[in-house]
């Protein structure tokens, strides 16, 4: 049997970025898109820190640094 965390469990990797507008969404979206592991990810462009939100699904937070910066943006994780 197979069981899922509510919603208000489930894992969210968190990172500050430089990805600030939908030109910049659409530039990394192959690199976050071909990257195995991820479930879901979304940017909140509309705060200061562009908060980039990733649900894994067996993807490293440092995968997901390595995604983003081939993308040619900044990324940092938020602890």
């Amino acid at each position: 049997m197979e069981t899922t965390l509510p919603a208000s469990q489930e894992e969210v990797y968190r990172f500050k970025t430089n990805i600030n507008c939908s030109g910049c969404v659409a530039k990394v979206t192959p690199a976050l898109n071909a990257a195995k592991g991820i479930q879901h990810w979304e940017v909140d462009t509309n705060v200061k820190d562009k908060i980039l939100s990733i649900h894994p699904q067996g993807i490293s937070k440092q995968e997901v640094i390595e995604a983003v910066k081939s993308s040619g943006f900044k990324i940092e994780t938020i602890e």
